[in-house]
């Protein structure tokens, strides 16, 4: 039995309208009251002021603990289990958030919010045609409603149906061309159809309506960016960290744009604030690796590889860019290992072969080394420099005939490479086949007349060969 005292309740619950009072004060005295006890009308409004109060803050706790009064307060209120979904779907916990929308729905099947938050919720839940159905069954209820309009072309984006997500997107810009939200989706649905330019438009318009949208001047970056212009890229991303500080997104392409650049150093400096935010961040940790390599700062490099591998073991990227610092370090057998490590994660990727093929070469694993070439040539086929390089090293373990037809190889894909046709020449000198191999030759000095000075040492006995005394007397 309630001992709330219902003829003092108007008095308590209206509160001083003192200027000096705010918010906060007055959330404390509806807390105060629900604490005296109570129930009815008055009771359920106090509640709610509270949810609201703490929803608005994103105290999300707090707000379901008097979302779950309010429900007991009034079980059969599809308004108060809709609020109770809406916190439980902030704070991540959607099945039970779908719970109260399916409840609230059998009491009031015929409210198109209800429909619009479940669907908002199987979205977050990656139920993508679950919540399409009901945004389209709001909009039977409510057939003008922009929010289920909205909700429902993002769904169809995420769909990949993007014609008929921008259509909608358009008639709600005619409709409300005021609406920041609705410029900013259809900026980025044009990003997302390649449609660059319509996207900076329509982000440019959202930030005219909302300029302090960290999130737009951030994706304005990024358009800019795929737009090549580099430089308003980065003002783009400095305007969104100058609207939150605390964005390492922003950082982290910024300073994969001054990497692009060349700025490694600027580079580095915006990786260290991306980790600043977030130090288990990998891919910041990997580039940052990669920029202390190009400046050959190749302690730091390791460094920073080491902690991307022990955040994520399988970043096969960070065992590469590690090894190539060993490599660069002439460390070949910590490079081999890294390489090798790699390659059991991704045995797909042919630089990854190519850098474990030259490894193997400079510790003298010659068979090994020509499985890794064979390897790269296999998945990148068209790649010349690693044709050359197994044909070169299969003459050197003295498979002519085997690196005559790689050689020729590159040469096919590439007739201007000039150490390919060099080493066809010597592969058809011991072959005996002198004339092809002073062909080979002259087109190789032709291009590159440096080759001249390694002619002893390649050619033994060339002198007394009279196929070759024309390229001798040159």
């Amino acid at each position: 039995m309630s001992t709330f005292d219902h003829d003092n309740f108007e008095d308590d619950f209206e509160g001083d309208s003192s200027p000096r009072r705010d918010r906060n004060e007055e959330i404390e005295r509806y807390k105060e009251l629900l604490r005296r006890g109570g129930n009815g009308l008055k009771s359920i409004e106090a509640l709610e002021e509270i949810i609201s109060y703490y929803f608005e803050k994103e105290k999300y706790d707090d707000a379901l603990t008097f979302a779950s009064q309010l429900v007991e307060f009034a079980p059969y209120s599809s308004e108060a289990l809709m609020r109770k979904g809406m916190i439980l779907n902030n704070l991540f916990r959607y099945a039970e958030a779908l719970e109260c929308y399916n409840h609230a729905i059998t009491l009031n099947p015929n409210d198109s919010d209800l429909y619009i938050n479940r669907g908002i919720t199987l979205d977050n839940s990656n139920r993508n045609d679950e919540a399409l159905l009901d945004f389209e069954k709001a909009l039977i209820l409510n057939p003008g409603d922009t929010e289920a309009l909205l909700n429902k072309a993002v769904i169809l984006e995420k769909l990949e149906r993007f014609d008929e997500a921008l259509e909608i997107l358009k008639f709600l810009v005619k409709e409300e061309p005021n609406n920041p939200d609705v410029w900013f989706e259809l900026a980025f649905c044009y990003d997302l159809m390649d449609m660059i330019e319509d996207s900076l438009l329509c982000y440019n318009k959202h930030i005219d309506l909302d300029p302090y949208n960290f999130n737009a001047w951030y994706n304005k970056g990024i358009v800019l960016n795929r737009l090549c212009e580099h430089d308003r890229s980065i003002d783009s991303y400095d305007m969104a960290i100058a609207i939150k500080e605390n964005f390492p997104a922003a950082y982290y392409n910024k300073g994969n744009v001054f990497a692009m650049q060349g700025k490694l150093n600027e580079a580095v400096e915006c990786y260290k604030q991306t980790l600043r935010f977030e130090p288990k961040d990998v891919p910041a940790l990997h580039n940052l690796g990669n920029a202390y390599e190009e400046i050959e700062n190749y302690t730091e490099a390791i460094k920073c590889f080491t902690l991307a591998i022990r955040y994520d073991t399988t970043h096969y990227e960070s065992y590469f860019g590690r090894g190539s610092c060993y490599d660069a370090m002439e460390q070949y057998r910590k490079a081999l290992t890294d390489y090798n490590r790699a390659v059991e994660i991704c045995r797909d990727y042919p630089e990854l072969w190519y850098a474990k093929a030259d490894a193997e070469f400079n510790l003298g694993k010659m068979k090994e080394c020509i499985l890794s070439y064979k390897m790269v040539v296999q998945l990148d086929p068209n790649n010349f420099e690693a044709w050359y390089d197994y044909g070169d090293t299969l003459y050197a373990m003295g498979y002519a005939k085997e690196g005559l037809k790689a050689l020729t190889r590159s040469i096919e894909l590439n007739s201007k490479f000039a150490e390919s046709l060099y080493s066809k020449a010597k592969v058809l000198f011991v072959l005996e086949k002198y004339v092809e191999a002073v062909e080979s030759l002259k087109a190789a000095f032709e291009l590159n007349p440096g080759l001249r000075l390694k002619l002893d040492t390649d050619f033994k006995g060339i002198k007394s060969i009279k196929e070759f005394s024309s390229i001798l007397q040159q």
